[in-house]
């Protein structure tokens, strides 16, 4: 095997370990609860941003289309100026429209009903969900404890001197002065 081979082969090799390393820091990255919460989340809140247009275009716009002869109210009120600059009214008014179904939506369609349930729950009208089992939570103690570890030094073996303290150990660098 010549030497241009490899040195050809030794650093795609070295290369390949610098690719793994990078995807085994996206592995770590997704694996983390937070990441598939923040997703789950995202989803969820796009799809309830459909609801909410659909509410808004299915029924709030025809309800403003009865009251101000337009169900879109961005061009209801246009105040021109000088140098025909506009000031729209209209388009803040529709923004917080908007805003105000938003939240509405929210309000009525999950913090209310949450609410309610607790509610119930304190007064003892519906039952607390069950507790996990035993060996469910033991299994969720050790998911976190390796969770923990990971990347982490492994405790000392019984019996051994701490790290830092044997024959190899060398002393801690020293600031400069």
């Amino acid at each position: 095997m010549s030497d241009a081979l490899r040195q050809g082969l030794r650093s795609t090799t070295e290369r390949a370990r610098g690719l793994s390393g990078v995807f085994q820091g996206f592995k770590d990255f997704i694996s983390r609860g937070n990441a598939v919460e923040l997703a789950v989340g995202v989803v969820i809140g796009a799809a309830f941003g459909a609801v909410v247009t659909a509410v808004q275009s299915g029924l709030i716009g025809p309800l403003i289309a009865m009251i101000f002869g337009k169900p879109d109210i961005s061009e209801l009120w246009v105040i021109s100026g000088r140098n025909d600059a506009e000031i729209n009214v209209g388009v803040i008014l529709n923004a917080l429209l908007q805003f105000l179904i938003t939240a509405a939506a929210v309000y009525f369609v999950i913090v209310l009903p949450l609410n309610k349930l607790a509610e119930r729950r304190k007064r003892g009208i519906e039952a607390e969900p069950a507790r996990p089992s035993e060996d469910i939570l033991l299994l969720q103690e050790i998911r976190d404890l390796l969770a923990a570890g990971q990347g982490a030094t492994p405790p000392p073996a019984p019996g051994a001197p701490p790290a830092g303290s044997g024959p190899g150990a060398h002393a801690a660098p020293q600031p400069p002065i």
